[in-house]
């Protein structure tokens, strides 16, 4: 059975609630905070478990306390943790997350032992024909471009979801990337345009096509409520969105990567997989948030 294969970023994330953020010297009351599992890795790692495919995850955490409940939660997911390693000198990656009462969030991330992760911690990692490797721009990216390139070398699949937008990555890493995932924000930072919330489809299909290297590969463009857009070279395939009341966007593309990547992983064709990934984050939406606001298979099942 294929497998998916998180190399990825792992945090403990301090959430608090508010009705508005405060502004700068200012001080407002908060509604409600939380501590849990969080990083884009982690999420789109239980994205992915939970939607019943099995999941390895590369990775680092610290020699404390967070580390410890992290790889406790890692065991209770049935997330595959032999190659999540332990810094000696740097701490577990937190962050801290705002999220105001129409659900926007604003996020300080403090990398710590993230930065750390190199090729060495996935010695020894099965990769095989039909797995399907999976990366965020929150771990050094000399590292993914090692780690997909040793994956496609095996017959695997790579995605890589370019977030944070940072322009550090490899020629190569672009090159050995199969399927591309970014939001607007980012495919514009990447493609040099200037892509508004409500940029015509034509204008992401642009913008998207700057991004592909090489035949075969797909970049997704994800557009909130609109939903999706799939680029190829020759093709374009727009899957509509799902409109909920949202509480917290919180981990929402984290969901879709997760999901995705699953549903690709056990043979979904690409649109099929999209409208998948399309439910499963607008489920998490309506919930407050990180690792621990993903869906499970029947959840989406039932809205599907």
């Amino acid at each position: 059975m294929a497998q998916v294969i998180v190399i990825g970023s792992i945090n403990y994330d301090i959430l608090s609630t508010m009705q508005r953020a405060p502004r700068a010297g200012e001080t407002v009351n908060g509604e409600t905070v939380q501590l849990m599992p969080g990083g884009k890795g982690l999420n789109q790692a239980v994205a992915a478990v939970q939607q019943g495919m099995p999941v390895r995850f590369v990775g680092k955490v610290g020699r404390d306390m967070f580390g410890d409940r992290i790889l406790s939660f890692f065991a209770e997911k049935g997330i595959e943790a032999s190659h999540v390693g332990r810094s000696e000198d740097e701490a577990t990656g937190s962050a801290l997350i705002l999220v105001d009462a129409t659900a926007e969030n604003r996020i300080v991330v403090i990398p710590a032992a993230n930065k750390q992760i190199d090729a060495a911690d996935a010695d020894g990692l099965p990769v095989a024909p039909g797995d399907l490797l999976v990366s965020q721009f929150e771990v050094p990216r000399a590292t993914i471009a090692t780690l997909f390139a040793r994956g496609r070398a095996a017959g695997a699949r790579t995605l890589l979801n370019a977030a944070p937008a940072l322009d550090d990555a490899p020629d190569s890493l672009w090159a050995d990337t199969d399927i591309l995932v970014v939001n607007e924000t980012e495919l514009g930072h990447f493609a040099g345009m200037e892509l508004s919330g409500e940029a015509p489809v034509s204008d992401v299909t642009v913008a998207a096509r700057r991004l592909l290297r090489r035949p075969g590969q797909t970049v997704i463009a994800t557009l909130g409520v609109r939903g999706a857009l799939a680029v190829t070279a020759e093709t374009e395939t727009l899957v509509p969105g799902r409109r909920v009341v949202a509480v917290d966007t919180t981990g929402a593309g984290d969901c879709f990567v997760g999901s995705l990547s699953a549903r690709l992983a056990a043979g979904d064709d690409l649109p099929t997989a999209l409208r998948y990934a399309n439910v499963a984050a607008s489920i998490a939406c309506t919930r407050i948030g990180t690792g621990t606001a993903m869906p499970y298979a029947e959840e989406v099942r039932a809205v599907l």
